[in-house]
C-alpha cells in the first residue's frame, strides 16, 4: 500500500462552522474545537493521515480559523520538507474569483493550483470535523483494486439519524448505484430497516478524473458546488464510482465491536463522545501506541490531588484529568477535564465535560454540563440540578447537557482558542 500512499495528496476541509455546536464554535471553526482531554477534532484526521503514510497535506480553512491555523503550525511542524512531507494551510484566497469557498467542492477546485503543483496519483479528500481511526491506505488500495473513478467511505448509521449525512445505495460488487444528500426520508439497507448506509465524507479520486469534474461543476450555473449535493450525484450515474465500507479500514476494531466514527456535531454527540472515553474500556482507544493521535503538546506538570478530610478530599473516579490540573479538596465523578482546569475545595463535578483553562471556585455543583475554555465558575454556582433555572442563563440541550460559557457568564473574552 506503500506505493499507493506515497502518491496521494490529501486535502483536508476544515473551513466549516459547525453551527449545531452553538456557542462552542463562537470564537472557534469545529475541527478545532477541543476533544478527549488534549487533542482538537481535526488531530484524529489528520494522524490518520500520517499513520497511514500520507504526509503531503493541505487543510482548507475558512471560518474563524486563527485557533486551528495555530493549533496546527504549533503541533504539526515536525513533517519534514526535506522528504515532500508537509501540511499547508490553505485558507480562502479568491485565487480563481472574487469570492470564499461555497461548498466543499468549490474548495477544492479554488485550490486546484496546488494540486497541479504537488502532482499527486490520487487524491483524498476528507472532513476535519470526525472522530475515528482509520487506514487511509486500505481504502486507496480498494479503490485501485477496483479501477475506480471515485470510491466513497461509508458507514452503516442509524435510519433516524441518517437524514443528516448523504445516503448511498449500492448494488453488485459494492458499485454505488444512487446517493442523496441529507434525504428527508432516508433508504434503509435492504435486510436492515432500520440502519441506513451513509457517506463518511471520505473520497478517493483519480487526479485527472478529479480535475475533470470540479471544473465541470464550476462552469454548471445550478450548482452549489458540494461533493454531497452535486458532484457524487453527477458522477454516480455516469462513472465507476465504488463504496468502500469503513469496517474494512477501522483501526483498532475487534471483531466484535462495531466500527467507531462519530460526528461529534451537536452538544449532546460532543458530550456523549467524551464522556465514552471515561469508561473502563472505552470503544475509541487512545492508548493504542500503534496508531498514536499527535497534537499539540503543551509542557505542563502533572495533574494534582490535594487535601484528605472528610469533607474536603481532592480525588477523580472513572475520569480523566489531564495535565496542569488540580484537583483542591473537590470530588470529579465520570467527568473529563482538559489541561490546566483548577477546582477548589467542597466542589463536586459530575458527568461533566471542562474544557481548558477553566477554574471552579468553592463549594459548585456541576452535572451533565460543558464548560468551555477560560470559564470562570463563581463559588457556589450550580449547574445541572435544575434545567429551568440554567436555561435562564446558559443553554440546555434536548437530552439536559447545560452549556456554559464564558459570555454567558458576562466575562469579557474575545477569544477562547
Amino acid at each position: 500500500m506503500s506505493q499507493f500512499t506515497r502518491s496521494t495528496f490529501a486535502l483536508v476541509l476544515a473551513g466549516g462552522r459547525g453551527s449545531r455546536l452553538r456557542e462552542l464554535t463562537d470564537w472557534r471553526c469545529k475541527p478545532a474545537v477541543p476533544f478527549g482531554g488534549k487533542f482538537r477534532i481535526i488531530d484524529f484526521t489528520l494522524s490518520n493521515c500520517v499513520n497511514s503514510g500520507i504526509r503531503r497535506i493541505g487543510v482548507a480553512t475558512q471560518y474563524k480559523a486563527h485557533s486551528l491555523i495555530r493549533h496546527i503550525q504549533r503541533g504539526w511542524s515536525f513533517l519534514d520538507g526535506r522528504f515532500d512531507e508537509f501540511i499547508e494551510l490553505l485558507p480562502a484566497q479568491q485565487q480563481i474569483a472574487a469570492a470564499w469557498y461555497s461548498g466543499t467542492a468549490d474548495a477544492v477546485f479554488q485550490n486546484l493550483a496546488v494540486l497541479r503543483r504537488h502532482s499527486p496519483r490520487y487524491v483524498l479528500v476528507l472532513a476535519g470535523d470526525h472522530v475515528y481511526k482509520m487506514d487511509y491506505g486500505r481504502m486507496i488500495a480498494f479503490h485501485v483494486r477496483h479501477e475506480a473513478d471515485v470510491t466513497v467511505a461509508c458507514v452503516a448509521a442509524p435510519l433516524a439519524t441518517a437524514s443528516a449525512s448523504g445516503v448511498m445505495g449500492i448494488g453488485e460488487g459494492r458499485r454505488v448505484v444512487s446517493f442523496v444528500e441529507k434525504p428527508a426520508e432516508p433508504q434503509p439497507i435492504p435486510g436492515q430497516p432500520d440502519q441506513a448506509l451513509v457517506s463518511m465524507g471520505i473520497y478517493v479520486f483519480n487526479t485527472q478524473f478529479l480535475y475533470e469534474q470540479l471544473i465541470r461543476d464550476a462552469d454548471d450555473p445550478r450548482s452549489s458546488h458540494d461533493f454531497g449535493r452535486d458532484l457524487i450525484p453527477y458522477v454516480v450515474r455516469r462513472y465507476r464510482v465504488f463504496a468502500h465500507p469503513f469496517g474494512e479500514s477501522c483501526v483498532g476494531m475487534t471483531p466484535a465491536q462495531e466500527p467507531y466514527w462519530r460526528d461529534v456535531g451537536t452538544i449532546d454527540a460532543y458530550w456523549e463522545a467524551n464522556m465514552e472515553l471515561t469508561k473502563v474500556v472505552p470503544e475509541l482507544n487512545l492508548y493504542d501506541q500503534d496508531w498514536p493521535i499527535w497534537t499539540y503538546q503543551e509542557q505542563l506538570p502533572p495533574a494534582k490531588f490535594v487535601f484528605d478530610d472528610a469533607d474536603r478530599r481532592g480525588m477523580a473516579i472513572d475520569a480523566m484529568v489531564s495535565g496542569g490540573c488540580i484537583i483542591s479538596g473537590a470530588v470529579v465523578r465520570r467527568s473529563l477535564l482538559f489541561s490546566d482546569v483548577r477546582v477548589e475545595s467542597r466542589s463536586v463535578i459530575e458527568d461533566s465535560v471542562i474544557l481548558p483553562d477553566v477554574r471552579i471556585g468553592c463549594n459548585v455543583i456541576l452535572k451533565r454540563a460543558v464548560i468551555d475554555r477560560r470559564c470562570e465558575i463563581p463559588d457556589g454556582m450550580v449547574v445541572g440540578v435544575d434545567s429551568g433555572t440554567d436555561r435562564k442563563q446558559f443553554h440546555v440541550t434536548p437530552e439536559g447537557v447545560t452549556l456554559v460559557t464564558p459570555n454567558m457568564l458576562g466575562q469579557e473574552v474575545y477569544s477562547v482558542r
